[in-house]
């Protein structure tokens, strides 16, 4: 019986490459200002790849329950250059539950990551696809460049966060990773082995382990809109990020506890020295009431986090679908008829 999995028959050549194709997953979620623009820069992309690779692409649109005319948006759509899916969602299930309905959607072998506000530039995709083509890399990952535009306490906290989960997980996930990212046919079909539903890309990403590379970039401003992630969703996605990949909160309680019972029997043997050399009673009432309040709010704490993981494993055990698709349409890129379209146009 195997308890791994085999994807060496789906590496991938220079050679072999055009014929798996890249599918590009593009999660939006109220994104109806500026999605026309952007696919007219994913066809533009497609057909520059084509052109360079001859790859074939397709886009898949993950509606993720927008509230305006995103979804009408998508639909009228044009293939130009590339193949289109929409996949429209019953509901807003969050950008990883859209991500992953991407990818079980994808229909081409390469698959890459991108957000529908325009930060992720597609001009940078030309430079992750000549990674994966030339240079043989399974997983081609984005970091932000620097964060000089953020504020001290964010950098602080980003630094922290990704320190933390590296403390407790077997395969690190570099700081600052995006889910701009491009997957190899084989680190696709590796990720869609994973069976959890409590998925963290980032994490999963790195966990596969393959060839792996870093570019680093400068995030786009945004076109329109402002950001959805506010300061108590991007807290709770750490959490959920923390406690789906990485023990490190479980280790930091035990830590944490052996701590507080060593500082309890150092105090213990300072009374007890006190008493035999002096003989005096140390007075009990502030010391006591300090150590219940500090011993009970640690077992809080602690309470709490055992309680998130245990929340992770009920949802496990539920085996629920992390999402479920409303609407689905696709529309093809004929390339032949594009081609007869062009030479009776310059024949004409």
């Amino acid at each position: 019986m195997m308890l791994g999995s085999d994807v060496s028959s789906l590496s991938t050549t220079a050679a072999t490459a055009a014929a798996q194709g890249l599918s590009i997953v593009v999660p939006i979620y109220n994104e109806a200002a500026g999605l026309a623009a952007l696919h007219q820069r994913l066809a533009d992309l497609a057909k520059s790849l084509r052109k360079r690779y001859s790859l074939s692409c397709e886009v898949v649109y993950v509606d993720d329950g927008s509230e305006d005319a995103t979804l009408t948006i998508a639909r009228a759509l044009k293939p130009d250059a590339l193949d289109i899916q929409v996949v429209s969602l019953s509901r807003n299930f969050g950008k990883e539950a859209a991500l992953m309905a991407g990818l079980d959607h994808a229909r081409r072998g390469a698959v890459l990551f991108m957000d529908g506000d325009g930060q992720h530039p597609p001009d940078l995709v030309a430079q992750l696809v000549g990674h994966w083509i030339d240079g043989g890399y399974d997983v081609v990952y984005t970091a932000k460049a620097n964060r000089d535009n953020e504020s001290l306490p964010r950098r602080l906290a980003v630094h922290g966060f990704y320190a933390l989960i590296n403390w407790g997980a077997r395969q690190k996930i570099p700081e600052d990773a995006g889910d701009f990212r491009l997957l190899s046919p084989r680190a696709v079909a590796a990720l869609r082995q994973l069976p959890e539903r409590n998925r963290f890309f980032k994490g999963l990403a790195s966990w596969i382990g393959f060839r792996q590379i870093r570019v680093d970039y400068e995030p786009a401003p945004r076109a329109h809109g402002v950001t959805t992630f506010s300061f108590m969703r991007l807290l709770g996605l750490s959490i959920e990020g923390l406690t789906s990949f990485s023990v490190a909160p479980l280790r930091f309680a035990s830590l944490l506890g052996v701590l507080l019972a060593s500082v309890a029997f150092l105090f213990g043997l300072s009374i007890i020295w006190e008493v035999w050399t002096t003989g005096k009673q140390v007075p009990g009432y502030p010391s006591l009431v300090v150590g219940l309040m500090t011993i009970g709010g640690v077992q809080l704490i602690m309470i709490g986090i055992v309680g998130e993981y245990i929340g992770k494993i009920l949802s496990e055990l539920k085996a629920r679908p992390i999402y479920f698709v409303a609407e689905h349409s696709e529309k093809r890129f004929e390339a032949d008829e594009a081609a007869d379209a062009g030479e009776r146009t310059a024949a004409e």
